[in-house]
């Protein structure tokens, strides 16, 4: 991962941190339940994020360096494991 996204990802991955602990306060505190819900889902988008930044970076980097290196079993590899987490994402 390039130093500049996994910079990003870890610093958003700590305001996640965070909001998670506000979550959990929220059900100590029996707040109301579509405040929670609303806070949840404030946590999945920023999750969603991070793991768009991730995908990025692995496209723009190994993805790419792959096809540059004019490997054909390593571009194949690379492309099947793209492949593969892109399809676990849409389930």
């Amino acid at each position: 991962m390039q130093n500049d996204t996994r910079n990003a990802c870890l610093k958003r991955l700590s305001r996640i941190e965070g909001q998670v602990r506000g979550l959990s306060r929220m059900v100590e505190d029996n707040r109301y339940c579509i405040d929670i819900v609303t806070q949840v889902a404030a946590v999945r988008a920023a999750l969603k994020k991070v793991e768009e930044e991730v995908l990025r970076d692995h496209v723009a980097h190994c993805v790419e360096h792959a096809i540059r290196s004019g490997d054909p079993e390593q571009q194949r590899e690379k492309v099947s494991e793209l492949i593969e987490v892109l399809g676990k994402l849409k389930s």
